[in-house]
């Protein structure tokens, strides 16, 4: 079995500027969420380095560069996939994230799937929630994400 969340929107972009702003800007429309730290310290600066395998990092104000995840498919402006891991995961378990551009007229509808938190354990980013709670938490903070990615994209 697995979980996933699924978020989308539009934003009056076009697929190219949409598939720019989500991955040139992340660091400036991301927003840091306590459930999901990525690390156990203060929020840092997120990037993407471009390109199949290429790498989304947090730097953090020490200068510390934490690997969240690496790109698994980079197919602008259509496609992206990366792996997702919080540094209180297991080593070898990482989420899944995909997010795809579709032009609709003017504009452009992200849609973002993160799969995989079934696999997380108990005491790594669960917080005592059953599995559809901890779903809806996480399909809350993509919401949140998305409206700050949107308002940046435009």
């Amino acid at each position: 079995m697995t979980s996933k969340v699924f978020v989308s929107l539009r934003v009056k972009a076009t697929p190219e500027r949409a598939f720019a702003a989500f991955v040139e800007e992340i660091g400036a429309w991301w927003r840091p969420n306590g459930l999901f730290q990525t690390t156990p310290r203060a929020p840092g600066l997120l990037a993407f380095e471009p390109g199949q395998g290429g790498r989304l990092t947090e730097t953090l104000a020490s200068g510390k560069v934490f690997e969240i995840g690496r790109i698994t498919a980079w197919e602008p402006p259509v496609r992206l996939q990366f792996t997702w891991r919080q540094a209180n995961f297991p080593l070898e378990l990482h989420t899944e994230v995909e997010v795809r551009f579709e032009a609709v007229g003017a504009e452009t509808r992200v849609c973002v799937e993160h799969r995989g938190f079934d696999q997380v354990p108990e005491g790594a980013a669960r917080h005592g929630f059953p599995n559809e709670a901890l779903l809806m938490r996480l399909a809350e903070w993509w919401q949140v994400l998305l409206v700050s990615y949107r308002d940046r994209s435009a």
